[in-house]
């Protein structure tokens, strides 16, 4: 009678266990309470493995370590050797930027720029609340609301984060917002870095409300990426009004919070949906920035600047939004150099400040260190960004990762990221073309 009794509680133990994972899996059930799941869960793991303890450090800087330790080595023990030559220079960590970042002439608009009213407030932009890590589709519905477009974070998650059910991607880039756009509305849209206040009240006034992406630390939390969108602004009260997913609609945002901190960390970075024939008005709102070429060389000499004047955290962000910009203008090298800077700087940060989901979000050290060569810088980086979020769950980091694998010789560790890669997201990097050069079919 005891094992009946004993076995009919385990069978019913297990029933239990099977309805709980059956509802639990019901749509409107996983949307309410999968993301305090998916929190408790992330506590328990960064509770073990502190993520803030983790530092990349790339092999020139490794190597430049070993040199500079073996040279104070040396110096310390008795030598007969002859000192080397006059002229020899002593190693050295500093970057210096090219002093010439692109050649062109200093464009300058048409013609002058209207004076900007005081206070300007766009209407017509549908908040809505986001859904667990859903911050850029949900923002992306709200800036398209404006215009007309009457789908919500359904329909923007659905192409921006496809497996959203089964991996919980945790960005969507600026690029991958503007080929939404321009693929699944009658819009266009356009992408700029190096952003400043007057550009974005000047956009406002004009009737198109903008997208930013920015640096976020809740209470009780780690820095992480936002994104708002901008629809307007009070001169005398000194701050926009934002359409905040996570916070509320019609946030305000003082000016200081964007142009002396927050905004700094994506590079000043800015995006537009407007019709097609708007389009010559949009470019000369712009002026010079109108330009993609123009733009970059003006971000990069802003973060230039930056790098002279500031300390901690905002210089971190400094160094990688110079080496962002450098890159994104084929200067692989200076690139590569800036970002070696910029993670020598993150090395030296307190570890309660430093921001360690960058590289959730900005991928460009990758791309500049495939480009020079430095495939197993890659590839450490990779490893120490997958081992902040507990998982294999970054496509862009599996992607580079897989590129430098190959590279290396080791082909099947490149197809079996690129396979990754693609199953998170088939549309947010170049995996499935990588995976048919090498003559797998994508799945």
């Amino acid at each position: 009678m005891r094992k009946r009794w004993a076995l009919f509680f385990i069978l019913a133990i297990m029933t239990a266990c099977a309805a709980c994972i059956l509802i639990y899996n019901l749509p409107p059930v996983k949307e309410r309470l999968g993301w305090r799941l998916a929190n408790l869960c992330s506590q328990i793991y960064y509770a073990l493995n502190p993520p803030e303890e983790a530092v990349f450090i790339p092999q020139e800087q490794q190597a430049l370590m070993e040199t500079i330790v073996e040279a104070t080595m040396a110096a310390l023990q008795p030598s007969t050797a002859l000192p080397p030559p006059a002229d020899t220079a002593a190693p050295t960590a500093q970057y210096t930027p090219t002093p010439s970042l692109i050649p062109t002439s200093s464009p300058t608009p048409a013609n002058t720029p209207i004076p900007l009213p005081g206070r300007v407030t766009l209407t017509g932009l549908r908040h809505e609340y986001q859904q667990m890590n859903n911050c850029g589709p949900t923002t992306l519905g709200t800036l398209l609301s404006y215009w007309g477009w009457q789908g919500d974070q359904r329909d923007t998650r659905r192409v921006l984060r496809p497996n959203f059910a089964e991996v919980d991607d945790k960005n969507v880039n600026p690029s991958e917002m503007v080929s939404f756009i321009e693929s699944q509305t009658d819009l266009k849209a356009l992408e700029r870095v190096g952003g400043d206040l007057d550009t974005l009240k000047r956009l406002v006034a004009a009737g198109f409300p903008v997208m930013i992406e920015k640096g976020f630390q809740p209470p009780k939390e780690d820095w992480m990426g936002h994104y708002e969108v901008i629809n307007g602004y009070d001169d005398n009260a000194g701050r926009f009004i934002t359409q905040d997913s996570y916070i509320m609609a019609d946030f305000p945002v003082p000016y200081a919070d964007l142009s002396d901190r927050w905004w700094r960390d994506f590079n000043y970075v800015y995006l537009v949906a407007y019709p097609p024939d708007r389009e010559s008005e949009l470019l000369a709102l712009l002026g010079p920035h109108a330009e993609e070429a123009n733009n970059l060389q003006a971000a990069a000499e802003k973060a230039s600047g930056e790098v002279q004047s500031l300390a901690g955290r905002d210089l971190f962000f400094a160094w990688f939004n110079l080496g962002s910009s450098q890159a994104a203008m084929g200067n692989d090298a200076d690139a590569a150099g800036a970002f070696d800077q910029a993670f020598a700087v993150y090395a030296d940060l307190p570890k309660d400040e430093r921001p360690w989901r960058t590289l959730w979000y900005r991928t460009e050290p990758y791309e500049a260190y495939y480009r020079t060569g430095r495939y197993q810088d890659v590839i450490s980086l990779a490893d120490t960004t997958l081992s902040l979020v507990g998982g294999p769950i970054l496509e862009e980091s599996l992607y580079w990762r897989g590129m430098a694998k190959e590279a290396l010789g080791d082909v099947d560790g490149a197809i079996a990221d690129l396979t990754r890669a693609v199953r998170i997201n088939p549309t947010s990097t170049d995996a499935a073309a990588e995976l048919q050069r090498l003559g797998v079919a994508p799945p």
